[in-house]
């Protein structure tokens, strides 16, 4: 019989998930700076690279996509990354595999490429004043 254990925290993920889009549909963000959660935001008066994500992802839960793109295109991305690591992390928990360690070395170049991704968008959104405010 297969253990529950490996499953547990995959399950327990995938219910704060399931919260967060509960609250990102239902959720209705106010514009301006001073209702800003981004402290870069309310210091400088200038969107960060990734201010407009909390609001795009609040768009995708309500199947808002055009919205959401305007908010901030990556948001795609990191949501289809998202959905496609827990399918994956399911998958393995399910079959009785750990993660394996050559994927977990894989993260930090990725996130660097993310990050590197996320500027050079917002450099040009900046420049071109298409930033979500």
């Amino acid at each position: 019989m297969r253990s529950i254990r490996p499953l547990a925290p995959w399950v327990l993920v995938g219910l704060a998930g399931l919260a967060a889009f509960v609250v990102l549909a239902v959720w209705q963000p106010t514009g301006g700076a001073e209702n800003s959660i981004c402290l870069f935001r309310r210091a400088t008066g200038i969107p960060c690279p990734g201010c407009g994500l909390t609001r795009g992802f609040a768009a995708l839960a309500k199947g808002h996509f055009g919205q959401a793109f305007e908010f901030h295109p990556f948001v795609f991305v990191l949501a289809l990354e998202a959905l496609a690591a827990y399918l994956v992390w399911g998958w393995l928990a399910f079959k009785g595999h750990p993660w394996p360690e050559r994927w977990s070395r894989r993260v930090g170049p990725l996130a660097v490429g993310h990050v590197a991704v996320l500027i050079a968008l917002w450099l040009g959104r900046l420049a071109t004043g298409t930033l979500p405010w």
